[in-house]
């Protein structure tokens, strides 16, 4: 505004600007008056007379100390024209800067509207007049209705049993209190759009924290799973063990039984090439001999028997409903809990796996005690029995998941031919 300023009074030699638009540029955007002396010029280039920016910096600044009405430290405030902030230090409204050059304009004004009234006609001011009586002006003003109006209203009219007071009076008293509410709306914004930075500072710190917080279930559940996979991974090694003991006994028994059934087969040929022999000394030679190979090939006393149900692995059953349970239920943990929670922590072994997701129940707990791969009680386990009828002297039917030692059998004899 004092580009415009400086424009118009830089043609006062040639008697072309217009006054009202000087004026216009005068006028205080807080008080709605000419700038009363001093003037400040903001940072932002705008300007305030020193009282009304020192009003608009206390109602900015309500808890601020004061001295002589005056804040005697420094602040801020926002300008009401551009709504930039403008800091001030301990000096408070008196450190701005004077406008020196807006002063003297305002002088050069004021010198010139008075030559201009006294050479010339004084300007008309258009004055409303009542709606009641068309020819008087409105000149008085109704303070029991709050109405500007009439003489001729308060001496017949309908206000003439009402309190009335000079315009000028009241013009006055309602323009310093507009001023102040003004003052006060621009301090009420500035709050307001504090409370809206904070505002969005809460939601991005909400987002933050909700960012951190799943993550931090993810990692927790992906620690679940690894405990998960490792009991697997455990359980199934102790199956697959048991497996193959069984699995390597049972084909080294297969094994005796073939080399027995093979010695056996031998004998029988011997034997048949012996009944074909024509000669009766020769036969008598081989035939005690035979019998006694066939004896023993009869015999297979020596080679253990499996009990049916030794091929069972029924006793590595495995039942989840109590754990499915307890992972249906898993929560965020309540406020009434974290004691509990971190009394039974503590009452843990050192060593003992479990996750780190504070939740109601603890999954992990309730799946390390399954009966899942450790031993079942011994009713429920399939002991393997061998029958060994007619040799009461053979080693004992290995236990479930050990390999029999039985005494090997003898080595077939070689059969002649």
């Amino acid at each position: 505004n004092i580009i415009s300023i400086v424009h118009l009074t830089a043609q006062t030699p040639k008697k072309i600007y217009n006054m009202d638009s000087l004026e216009k540029q005068l006028i205080c955007p807080i008080c709605l008056e000419m700038f009363t002396k001093p003037v400040v010029i903001l940072p932002c280039q705008h300007n305030l007379c020193r009282k009304c920016a020192n009003d608009v910096f206390q109602a900015s600044n309500p808890y601020l100390p004061t001295r002589g009405g005056t804040v005697t430290s420094g602040g801020r405030f926002r300008c009401p024209s551009c709504r930039h902030e403008v800091v001030l230090d301990r000096h408070g409204v008196y450190g701005l800067q004077r406008n020196l050059l807006v002063e003297n304009i305002i002088d050069l004004y004021k010198q010139e509207s008075t030559s201009n009234s006294k050479s010339g006609p004084e300007r008309q001011v258009e004055q409303p007049m009542c709606t009641e009586h068309e020819d008087e002006k409105i000149n008085i003003y109704c303070v029991t209705c709050s109405v500007p109006t009439c003489s001729m209203c308060k001496v017949f009219g309908a206000h003439k049993d009402c309190e009335v007071a000079p315009l000028n009076s009241v013009y006055q008293t309602q323009k310093s209190e507009l001023s102040d509410h003004i003052a006060l709306l621009v301090s009420n914004n500035d709050r307001i759009q504090g409370l809206i930075s904070q505002l969005e500072e809460t939601c991005r710190t909400i987002e933050e924290n909700g960012r951190k917080q799943k993550s931090h279930v993810c990692e927790t559940f992906d620690h679940l799973y690894s405990i998960l996979e490792e009991r697997k991974r455990e359980m199934s090694q102790k199956v697959t063990g048991e497996q193959e003991e069984k699995l390597n006994y049972i084909r080294g028994l297969k094994r005796r039984y073939g080399d027995h059934l093979e010695f056996a087969t031998k004998v029988v040929e011997s034997g048949i090439q012996t009944m074909e022999e024509s000669e009766m000394a020769l036969f008598l030679q081989n035939a005690k001999p035979l019998l006694q190979k066939i004896d023993k090939a009869c015999n297979i006393s020596h080679l253990e028997k499996v009990e049916p149900g030794y091929e069972n692995m029924d006793h590595f059953g495995v039942t989840f409903e109590r754990e499915g349970k307890a992972l249906r239920s898993v929560d965020f943990i309540k406020e009434d809990d974290e004691d509990d929670d971190v009394e039974e922590d503590n009452g843990e072994e050192d060593g003992e796996e479990g996750t780190s997701l504070e939740t109601t129940t603890n999954p992990t707990q309730a799946i390390g005690g399954v009966g899942a791969g450790t031993q079942p009680p011994p009713s429920h386990r399939v002991l393997p029995k061998l029958q060994n009828p007619g040799n009461p002297a053979a080693v004992p039917p290995p236990r479930s998941g050990t390999r029999a030692q039985a005494q090997p059998a003898d080595t077939p004899p070689q059969v002649g031919a």
